[in-house]
């Protein structure tokens, strides 16, 4: 398989996408935490409350900022006219569960965008509740789905 990011002689290097179509792109990623029952105590009304604010709202507007930075801290990723960027995070039993879906009408996909966008969700879920605890751990972000593009993958 050919790497689309490597030249013949082995270089990184952006996709070019001049030529490419306009369509809607979507992608939408999960992370999820695993907390221990000290934390899980203390969920009211959907949220974790926390000296530092309300924890999930924090970490919508952390990821809706990642979101749109995407292209400024991954290397080749063009910056993207993002025009939606939705988060739901939820706690079900010892895991918190954050799915960031983002769209876009752009050349290419926003697959690492949405990635991006719960990555930061779960990392500042964790740096809003360590004064509680530090026994959380992201047990995994991944893809899944994505339209738009050359293919359409959904995960099962």
């Amino acid at each position: 398989m050919k790497l689309t990011h490597v030249d013949a002689q082995n270089r990184p290097g952006m996709v070019a996408i001049g030529e490419k179509s306009v369509p809607r792109r979507t992608a939408e990623a999960v992370a999820e935490i695993a907390i221990p029952r000290v934390l899980a105590a203390r969920f009211k009304d959907g949220d974790l409350p926390s000296v530092k604010g309300p924890v999930f709202h924090t970490a919508i507007i952390a990821g809706t900022q990642a979101v749109k930075e995407t292209s400024r801290i991954i290397p080749f990723c063009h910056p993207l006219p993002i025009d939606s960027a939705r988060f739901d995070i939820s706690k079900r039993g010892l895991r918190i569960i954050i799915r960031c879906r983002v769209s876009a009408e752009y050349k290419t996909g926003v697959e690492m965008e949405a990635l991006t966008g719960a990555s930061v969700a779960a990392l500042t879920i964790i740096d809003m509740c360590k004064a509680v605890t530090h026994a959380m751990e992201i047990r995994s972000v991944r893809l899944l789905e994505k339209t738009g593009g050359k293919r359409t993958i959904k995960a099962s």
